[in-house]
């Protein structure tokens, strides 16, 4: 072979003298060949520097190591953090996650999906668009693949569903709200992109009512997943028609709470809790940036480290017994209030 690079298992097994089939096994499962086996090939590898294409061993398994990973957008930072952890959580299991984005489009979702079959994957991790998604193509995929969904659930649909108790939000953070000040009124999207946030504005509804409190919310205008930009432009035009019923505003996610607090700051707003400041406001998720806004946004959290490892798990679950559930799972976690300084 002289000094050329080595492109492929048959060329190392040519250079090396170590055969191929026994070659495959090693790539496959190293622990599967001899010690004194092993320790050649490890060698030869080292010596010839060579990295075998470990996409095309997968696909010559029956079962891949492929693990899929779509989320619906990934510039949000509450889903690269959970990608994130399940993506560790597979790699350290020995299986390549792959990581797709649905950009908030349904149809690219269901292309993402019919992708992903070609990778014939082992199992694939969702978190859908909800509403917006095509259920029928979703439910057909999760019928050849084991799929576990997580974030947003969709009725019936996959093996499992993971995911973080809406309800729990939102009792913690209305209860937090009145009593410790008046009560809060609810600030959403009109039309909002995660199904999330419908199920927020019900528990809104229902723990206000039990409380004894009028439900009061504040729907602003905006499509889409530019959260930020929507709260920002919503709260700047309920601050110029001085719509707001109270002095504190509880929004549906934090990334529309990130805006609100800008458009505070711009229309000389003091949010906090000191005697001098004109409105408190709270939301729900911890998003990466919460902490770091000003003031820090008082919040409740996902648990990131539980809903993602559970997920991995059910996953995992299902790779080694496609029948392992007997009928569909789902598992909700609590959320965690986290106090800080603007409410």
């Amino acid at each position: 072979m002289g000094m050329n690079k080595i492109r492929n298992m048959e060329q190392f097994a040519s250079v090396s003298g170590i055969s191929r089939p026994t070659l495959s096994k090693y790539f496959n499962d190293p622990t599967s060949v001899r010690a004194t086996t092993r320790g050649r090939i490890e060698e030869a590898l080292e010596r010839f520097d060579y990295r075998p294409n470990i996409f095309a061993v997968n696909q010559n398994r029956q079962l891949t190591k492929n693990v899929g990973i779509v989320v619906p957008y990934l510039a949000d930072p509450f889903f690269a953090e959970i990608a994130r952890n399940i993506e560790r959580r597979c790699l350290a299991a020995g299986f390549w996650p792959t990581l797709f984005s649905s950009h908030g489009d349904p149809m690219l979702e269901l292309e993402i999906l019919d992708s992903l079959r070609s990778l014939k994957p082992a199992g694939v991790m969702l978190a859908p668009l909800g509403r917006a998604s095509d259920k029928a193509g979703i439910e057909k995929f999760c019928k050849d693949v084991p799929t576990v969904l997580f974030d947003s659930n969709i009725e019936g649909v996959g093996d499992a569903f993971v995911g973080s108790d809406n309800h729990s939000f939102v009792s913690q953070s209305v209860q937090y709200l009145t009593r410790s000040g008046t009560p809060p009124c609810f600030f959403e999207m009109r039309n909002p992109a995660n199904p999330n946030a419908n199920k927020r504005r019900k528990a809104y509804i229902e723990v206000m009512e039990q409380l004894g409190f009028p439900p009061q919310i504040i729907q602003i205008e905006g499509e889409g997943w530019a959260f930020e930009e929507i709260g920002y432009q919503g709260a700047k035009q309920v601050f110029r028609d001085k719509s707001l019923p109270g002095d504190t505003v509880l929004c549906s996610n934090d990334r529309l709470a990130i805006g609100f607090l800008a458009a505070a700051y711009e229309h000389g707003i003091k949010v906090g809790r000191g005697d001098d400041c004109e409105l408190r406001v709270a939301s729900h998720d911890d998003h990466p940036f919460s902490r770091y806004t000003c003031p820090s946004l008082t919040t409740v959290a996902h648990d990131y480290e539980v809903v993602s490892s559970r997920s991995v798990e059910m996953l995992f679950t299902l790779m080694e017994d496609r029948n392992a559930f007997k009928s569909r799972k789902e598992k909700l976690f609590p959320a965690r209030l986290i106090l800080r300084a603007s409410a």
